[in-house]
């Protein structure tokens, strides 16, 4: 049986200085602390909040398991599919990564591995 979890909520900001001010905000309100990466400022691990729109009209929703290939594989077997391009590999082939191919009220959602 696949396990899964979730992972954290995608915020889409307009910009960098959106995405600070919003998850300052989320860190303000709940305690977490504020990690700014490359194209994402997070709000502990539950909030991220993107530099930029990506995926999704409003965001994006990461669902967490344990194996990111048997999840595709669940999920495709009861009529789900899967955007290949943005598939995220580990250094070692294993699929990290990826999104399904439709939103669902107006959030992209996409798998990624994570440990139980």
């Amino acid at each position: 049986m696949v396990k899964y979890t979730l992972a954290h909520i995608g915020i889409n900001a307009a910009n960098e200085e959106e995405a600070k001010k919003t998850a300052e905000m989320f860190c303000t309100l709940f305690g977490f602390p504020v990690k700014v990466g490359n194209s994402s400022v997070f709000a502990g691990s539950v909030v991220e909040v993107m530099k930029t729109p990506y995926k999704g009209t409003n965001g994006h929703i990461a669902i967490g398991t344990p194996d990111v290939a048997e999840a595709k594989k669940d999920l495709e077997a009861r009529g789900f599919s899967f955007d290949p391009d943005t598939a995220k590999f580990k250094a070692d082939g294993t699929l990290n990564a990826i999104y399904l191919t439709d939103e669902i009220c107006g959030f992209a959602v996409h798998l990624v591995g994570k440990k139980d």
